[in-house]
């Protein structure tokens, strides 16, 4: 396991990935083209990212390819080889999507297929991680017996107390255009390792944070809380009387958890990727520990409308990654992540 390909390099798991791998010595190529600023706007922008990885590592090559363009993918995968690939790049967002349903697609679907296609020519050997989402499930989740608390949903029913499990349907449910060209690719990966025999994985992320996330209102949950915190600015909370839960993993933890999969690969698998019930909020209690940190008031609206398809409240169980990779468990807790996103967002602004 030497070379490594990483896609959505800039962005944030992609960039943690390569961080995490450059520091145990491998060869890490990073892909990216900033179409987050594109998806965002500037403050989607990436490029700081990239330049600091550029900076830091000292095994890192950036590749300026969109993997929407299916020549460029087969002739990287072809010139590199890499021994492991890791795809994070993705359009992330649900309104977006139903805005450019063209690009949401081309991107999520169209790129996983370029890449797949190009590991089995060239490197069928190679392991294959996806990143997911748990928005394959849609709303199927909200259909769990909840119970209303002081500051949050909670699961009604004790057996479903570990959270949303990898055998939870992901059809007959709305899951907004981002979710179903991630059921796209999401099965074709699966496919890949069923039908070829390939080494790959979809991990179905839950809010995947951290303080290299640039956060925006249409993505990335927590950091763009703190940074609104931080700068006094208006939060808007889409229904759900802002008690949704969301569990929130530290990218620290997904990267150490893709290299555990790179190093015993398996395959056609798939993993519910989280924080895990220890790890879980709801946007009251959220604000209550940004406040926490800051020591500023949080600046809100709330607003009586859910968005499409959105979970009331969704806790990742992490059984099945802990049977199949018993060494790996969560290092990152709430109270770290709240910590290291707000000095991020002051030392960003400085």
């Amino acid at each position: 396991m030497e070379k490594i390909l990483v896609t959505g390099s800039s962005g944030l798991i992609g960039s943690e990935v390569c961080s995490y791998l450059d520091h145990l010595g491998l060869e890490v190529h990073g892909v990216d083209n900033n179409n987050r600023a594109l998806f965002f706007g500037p403050s989607g922008d990436t490029r700081w990212n990239q330049r600091r990885l550029q900076a830091e590592l000292k095994g890192f090559v950036h590749h300026e390819v969109d993997v929407r363009d299916r020549a460029q993918v087969l002739k990287l995968i072809e010139e590199l080889k890499p021994s492991g690939v890791v795809h994070t790049a993705a359009q992330p967002s649900h309104d977006l999507a139903a805005r450019m349903p063209f690009e949401d697609f081309d991107t999520n679907a169209g790129g996983t297929l370029n890449l797949l296609e190009a590991v089995r020519r060239f490197c069928p050997d190679s392991p294959f991680v996806y990143m997911s989402t748990n928005k394959v499930y849609g709303d199927a989740p909200n259909e769990l017996p909840l119970k209303e608390l002081e500051t949050r949903w909670e699961y009604a029913q004790p057996g479903d107390f570990g959270g949303i499990r990898e055998d939870m349907r992901i059809d007959r449910s709305k899951h907004s255009l981002f979710g179903a060209s991630k059921v796209a690719a999401d099965v074709m990966v699966q496919e890949y390792g069923r039908y070829f025999g390939m080494k790959t994985c979809c991990l179905r992320g839950g809010c995947l944070t951290g303080p290299n996330h640039s956060g925006v209102e249409l993505h990335g949950f927590l950091s763009y809380l703190v940074k609104c915190n931080l700068e006094g600015k208006k939060y808007t909370v889409y229904g759900y009387k802002g008690k949704q839960v969301r569990d929130n993993i530290h990218a620290l933890d997904v990267a150490r958890f893709i290299h555990a999969f790179l190093m015993a690969p398996r395959s056609g698998e798939v993993y519910n990727l989280g924080g895990g019930r220890d790890n879980s909020c709801s946007i009251w209690e959220a604000f209550r520990m940004a406040e926490e940190v800051s020591g500023k008031k949080m600046v809100y609206e709330y607003v009586d409308r859910n968005r499409e398809g959105d979970h009331i409240c969704y806790i990742s169980d992490l059984t099945k990654m802990k049977q199949h990779y018993p060494s790996w468990g969560l290092t990152k807790s709430l109270k770290d992540i709240f910590g290291e996103i707000h000095r991020a967002w002051v030392e960003r602004r400085a």
